[in-house]
């Protein structure tokens, strides 16, 4: 199943829309902390399709029956742009465990690239929910080489993935590819187009030097 968050008006469109903002992007602080309010939105949506218990809770003048998630969440994210994005889920899922992927673009002589993932740092995943978050699904290959690579960790119980900004061709091959079937797929936006070098059309640029400086 695909959620994409601007077909319907919320707050949410506001943060799109200046990360997209050449000029309000110049202030990394602000683009860094939008990334964040975006990750905090996004997990609120998605708590609403996990697991609930009931749990009862004390109060000083009685007792009160709550309902909890009962799912232990992964928060995965991919290195380096998806480091704020990663902290907004914290923010909500604040009992979650932590994995992160080290995964970027290694080009050749020709300007093609291969994706390249040199480390993984998880818990054991398996029978549990993760939640797989990069800000930018361009070609999809990073996502699909991110999850092979925590597969090593076990096997989750169901997979979230969100990206702020597709590309209808990295979508169609995330669909197409994800290893586990068992997913869905939450997006901010979704572009037409991608540029020879694989760069999202219109996008937002490099989200990883808006957010960190140039490497």
């Amino acid at each position: 199943m695909t959620y994409i968050f601007d077909e319907k008006n919320s707050v949410l469109n506001k943060f799109i829309a200046q990360l997209r903002d050449e000029k309000i992007q110049k202030d990394s602080m602000r683009f860094r902390k939008n990334l964040e309010r975006i990750g905090e939105l996004a997990a609120y949506e998605i708590s609403k399709t996990l697991n609930y218990s009931k749990t009862e809770v004390v109060t000083p003048l009685g007792l009160s029956d709550v309902y909890v998630p009962d799912e232990q969440i992964v928060i995965a994210s991919v290195m380096r742009a998806g480091l704020p994005l990663h902290n907004g889920f914290l923010n909500i899922f604040d009992d979650a465990q932590n994995a992160f992927i080290s995964a970027y673009r290694k080009y050749h002589d020709d300007n093609t690239f291969e994706i390249s993932s040199e480390s993984v740092s998880s818990p054991n995943l398996d029978g549990k929910t993760l939640i797989l978050v990069d800000p930018m699904l361009a070609t999809g290959s990073s996502m699909i080489v991110a999850y092979k690579s925590l597969l090593k960790k076990g096997k989750p119980k169901h997979v979230h993935i969100f990206s702020i900004i597709a590309s209808k061709e990295g979508v169609e091959y995330v669909e197409m590819n994800f290893p586990n079937k068992k997913f869905t797929l939450w997006l901010g936006s979704v572009d037409d187009e991608l540029t020879a070098h694989a760069y999202i059309v219109p996008g937002l640029g490099d989200a990883g030097d808006l957010a960190y400086g140039e490497k």
